[in-house]
C-alpha cells in the first residue's frame, strides 16, 4: 500500500510586509511606515487568477497600541472574506493576536496558525532582542486561546537560530499539553533556518543531521494525531526530505509560486516533488487547509464552503 504525503495548493496574500519585529533572521519585514498596503483591488486582480485551494494570508505585525491596528485587522478580514467569496479557503497566520481578535477572525477562517519557534527566554537576549511579540508567554497564551476557541491550528519550531535540543524537547512538550487538553492542534511545522538574501546576520542554516533529529523528536513527544510538517523548499536534498518521512513526517505544507517568507529559496515543482515520492512508495496528494476531523469545528456557513473542496478531492483521488 502506497503511503500519502499530504501538501497545500496554497498562495499566499501579505497584507503587508511591515513588522515592529525585528528578528535577525528574518527575509520578510520592512520596517513600519515604508510599506504600501495591498489593496483590495489588487487583492482581487490576484485572486481572480489564482490556482489553489488555500489562500494564506501572512502579514507583517502591526504593533497592538497603534492607531492603525484595527485598520489592518480589518483589511485582514476583508481578504479573508473576499477569498471565501472567490472560492478558496483562507488559513490566517499574521503575529499574536488579542482574544477578541482571534473570535472576529475565527468566523472567516476555515484554520489559522502562528509559530511557537522556541520556548527558551534564551532567545530574547540574541536573535529576538529586538522582537517584542516573540515572548515565549506571548506565543504560548495564542495556542491556549486557540483551542478554547475551538479553531484549528498550525504551530510549528524554527530550527538552528540558537536553541538547544532541550529547548525543542520543552516546546515540543508545551505543544502537546495544550492539544491534549483542547485537541486543536492539526500540525507542526519544523521549519529549518536557511540563509536568506535579505536577513540582517546571515547565521548558520540547519543542517540536515539536526532537521532529522528534530522529526523524530518531534514524533516521539507528539500525539499521533498532530501531522508533522517540514518545508521541502527549505531541505537541502531529496536525501533529507525522504529520510524525515521515514521519520515521520507526512505533509509538506503549502506549496504555491513563492516562498513569501523566504523567497531566496523557490519551491520544487510539484511534479518533481510527485516523482520523487513515488519512486520510493509514497504519493504526493493534495489537501485542505483544515483537517476533516476539524470540520464540525466551524460555523455552517464555513463548512458549506468546505464540502465542495472536500467532495472535489475524494472524487479525483
Amino acid at each position: 500500500m502506497v503511503s500519502r504525503i499530504t501538501y497545500s495548493p496554497a498562495y499566499t496574500l501579505v497584507p503587508t510586509y511591515e513588522c515592529f519585529n525585528h528578528c535577525s533572521y528574518c527575509n520578510f519585514r520592512v520596517s513600519p511606515g515604508q510599506d504600501s498596503w495591498l489593496s483590495l483591488a489588487s487583492a482581487k486582480a490576484i485572486l481572480d487568477k489564482v490556482e489553489a485551494i488555500e489562500i494564506l494570508i501572512l502579514s507583517g505585525e502591526v504593533h497592538p497600541r497603534s492607531s492603525r491596528r484595527s485598520s489592518w485587522l480589518e483589511r485582514i478580514e476583508q481578504l479573508c472574506v473576499m477569498a471565501l467569496e472567490s472560492g478558496f479557503l483562507p488559513h490566517t497566520n499574521v503575529g499574536p493576536l488579542s482574544l477578541q481578535e482571534m473570535q472576529s477572525l475565527k468566523l472567516v477562517n476555515v484554520s489559522m496558525g502562528l509559530m511557537l519557534e522556541q520556548l527558551t527566554p534564551s532567545l530574547l537576549k540574541t536573535v529576538h532582542r529586538h522582537a517584542p511579540s516573540k515572548l515565549p508567554a506571548v506565543r504560548l497564551q495564542q495556542l491556549t486561546w486557540a483551542g478554547q476557541l475551538r479553531i484549528p491550528f498550525t504551530t510549528g519550531l524554527l530550527l538552528g537560530i540558537g536553541e538547544t535540543r532541550a529547548d525543542w524537547d520543552a516546546s515540543l512538550r508545551a505543544i502537546a499539553t495544550l492539544h491534549r487538553r483542547y485537541g486543536h492542534i492539526q500540525e507542526v511545522i519544523l521549519q529549518p533556518h536557511q540563509p536568506g538574501a535579505s536577513q540582517q546576520l546571515a547565521g548558520q542554516p540547519c543542517d540536515d543531521a539536526m532537521l532529522i533529529a528534530a522529526v523524530k523528536c518531534a514524533r516521539a513527544l507528539l500525539p499521533e494525531d498532530i501531522a508533522i510538517q517540514i518545508p521541502p523548499n527549505l531541505v537541502s536534498s531529496p536525501d533529507t526530505i525522504l529520510a524525515c518521512i521515514e521519520a515521520g513526517v507526512s505533509d509538506l505544507g503549502g506549496i504555491g509560486p513563492l516562498d513569501e517568507v523566504n523567497p531566496t529559496y523557490p519551491h520544487q515543482r510539484l511534479g518533481e516533488l510527485s516523482d520523487l515520492l513515488l519512486a520510493h512508495g509514497y504519493s504526493l496528494k493534495p489537501r485542505l487547509p483544515i483537517y476533516p476531523q476539524y470540520d464540525h469545528w466551524l460555523p455552517l456557513a464555513l463548512q458549506n464552503k468546505i464540502q465542495p473542496w472536500r467532495a472535489r478531492l475524494d472524487g479525483k483521488f
